[in-house]
């Protein structure tokens, strides 16, 4: 087995122009998932410089792809990436967070990827390079089912944008599973709250672990718009038809009935956390 560390991104870019390598960040889900096949050549990127750390660019953000877990849950970031946060101080246990990244959660594409629905209702992209260039694609045409992404095979995600966020915009994130840390969800729920004038200016809502991909839920996001505040701390926001994107399986953790009932009351609950007290 080869192990390769390049020192820049051109570097490792030219590893994958040539082909033959898989790429690591953390590897938190690589090894765990390993079988007694041939170990493949890995390109370990968690050392490259430029990679790593969160910066403010205008009014827009930049996360790096090696980013760390632990360093987003604890960055200074406005509340708008409340969610994010939440989500990233529940991802496994501190040791995971402390190695496991975000560029890597994402690439791994699993549907139920806590980091997944809060960077959805931030309308994040991702920033793709390879030898050829580079370009930027939205998250939700990245991840194009469980395990699938629109990544090529010379292409490394070097970095996430997410665009200003509305003015005075909160959000939130909860999920549900058989505890609270290292494990797989059984549904999740991000949301985003924007006011204006005491009305919901913007709503936003993803929901993971219920469908093939995580997603939004549009036709929720357009009921909410424009009424008052205090509608979010009403039972039942989450209608019948409002989850239709929707299309949840039965497993050994949950039937599919019970997960959508669920996703329901956790994308209340998220719409409630973040649009807080109804003083617009």
């Amino acid at each position: 087995m080869g192990y390769l560390t390049p020192s820049c991104v051109d570097e490792a870019l030219e590893i994958l122009a040539r082909g033959g390598v898989f790429v690591i960040a953390g590897a938190t889900d690589f090894y765990p998932a390993r079988d007694a096949g041939p170990m493949p050549k890995l390109m370990d990127i968690t050392a490259i410089p430029g990679l790593r750390g969160i910066r403010k660019e205008g009014g827009s953000w930049r996360i790096g792809a090696t980013t760390t877990w632990s360093q987003i849950a604890t960055a200074a970031l406005p509340p708008a990436f409340d969610a994010l946060r939440q989500a990233a101080a529940q991802v496994g246990a501190v040791q995971v967070r402390n190695v496991a990244t975000i560029a890597g959660n994402l690439c791994n594409a699993s549907p139920a990827a806590d980091g997944v629905p809060p960077l959805l209702v931030l309308e994040a992209e991702v920033e793709l390079a390879s030898a050829r260039g580079r370009r930027r694609l939205a998250l939700s045409r990245f991840i194009t089912g469980p395990r699938q992404t629109a990544l090529a095979p010379d292409e490394l995600l070097v970095a996430l944008h997410i665009p200003a966020p509305p003015e005075r915009a909160r959000s939130a994130f909860l999920k549900i599973g058989s505890r609270k840390h290292q494990v797989i969800s059984f549904a999740m729920a991000a949301a985003l709250i924007a006011p204006d004038a005491g009305r919901i200016g913007t709503a936003r809502v993803a929901v993971g672990a219920c469908s093939p991909v995580v997603c939004r839920l549009p036709g929720l996001e357009q009921a909410l718009k424009g009424r008052p505040l205090a509608v979010l701390a009403e039972p039942g926001l989450a209608r019948d038809e409002h989850l239709s994107p929707l299309s949840p399986i039965a497993d050994i953790r949950a039937d599919a009935a019970w997960r959508r009932e669920a996703a329901g009351v956790l994308a209340g609950r998220a719409l409630n956390a973040a649009g807080g007290p109804a003083d617009g």
